[in-house]
């Protein structure tokens, strides 16, 4: 008999995070196919599986076929209750213009099979990962849609988000735009923002992206983190996104990289970074 192999011999286990879908099942499948071939054991989703993109009913069979460990977002679980609106937290009359829009036409696509799935997800997932405690929320662990900017979350706030909640490590999603910061004093424990792989980062590329995590060699070290581009046919999404109709400020977004919708939310720094 083969004895199995010791904790020295085994590699880092690595697992890899990303959020907001956003009904983008193309980028879905290139996510989780890049994940899988960079060695990730397992995969997870922090939410918000439809909105802004074309056929919602198809990003739900991916994640239960390729084992995607899925937790209920805002709007899966205004989905999933068959809610007035999406609730994503957005204050400004144009934002919140654009997000009923994509709100209608996802609730109106989705399957009742789909609907009960996304209304029984988790709201949050907790592991031991390399030694750390990892917390994993949609918006933050006190409020599933609440953003996390980078430019808005002093490291004063990460400490007391972190005590509270009893981890090391955050990760969340929400904003669409990935970031992480680090306790200067306790450089194991921070927030990781994965980002969205639904539309692209408001950077003026057609990737997304998503973040990969892999624990120390030994205790006592951080994880690594690494953001990662994923390219994907967006021009095919493109093209359904016209063919459903939805808004051409929607496909400018996937075809520019460049957000045209949901502006108003964003705070000073991240806005001045945008071409609008």
């Amino acid at each position: 008999m083969t004895a199995p192999p010791s904790s020295t011999d085994a590699s880092p286990e690595t697992i890899a995070v990303f959020g907001g879908v956003y009904n983008n099942y193309l980028s879905l499948q290139a996510v989780i196919d890049d994940a899988r071939a960079q060695g990730a054991q397992r995969i997870y989703c922090l939410g918000d599986i439809g909105g802004f993109g074309p056929h919602p009913d198809r990003s739900v069979p991916i994640l239960q076929r390729e084992g995607v460990l899925t937790m209920q977002g805002n709007y899966d679980h205004s989905i999933g209750n068959e809610l007035e609106d999406c609730a994503c937290g957005y204050t400004d009359p144009r934002d919140n213009h654009f997000a009923q829009i994509s709100y209608d036409y996802t609730l109106g696509h989705t399957s009742d099979a789909h609907k009960a799935w996304l209304r029984d997800l988790p709201t949050e997932f907790r592991l031991e990962f390399g030694g750390h405690r990892l917390l994993m929320a949609h918006g933050s662990p006190r409020r599933v849609n609440e953003f996390l900017w980078a430019s808005t979350t002093p490291r004063p706030f990460i400490r007391r988000l972190l005590d509270e909640h009893e981890a090391d490590l955050l990760l969340v999603t929400h904003t669409g735009i990935h970031w992480s910061r680090f306790l200067e004093e306790e450089p194991t424990r921070g927030v990781v923002n994965v980002g969205a792989i639904g539309r692209p980062a408001n950077d003026g590329r057609t990737e997304v992206w998503y973040a990969l995590l892999t624990a120390p060699e030994r205790p006592g070290l951080p994880i690594d983190v690494t953001f990662r581009p994923i390219a994907y046919d967006h021009a095919r999404l493109a093209a359904d996104m016209r063919a459903e109709a939805l808004p051409e400020e929607f496909v400018e977004t996937i075809l520019t990289g460049w957000w045209t919708t949901c502006l108003e939310i964003l705070p000073i720094k991240e806005r001045s970074r945008s071409r609008y």
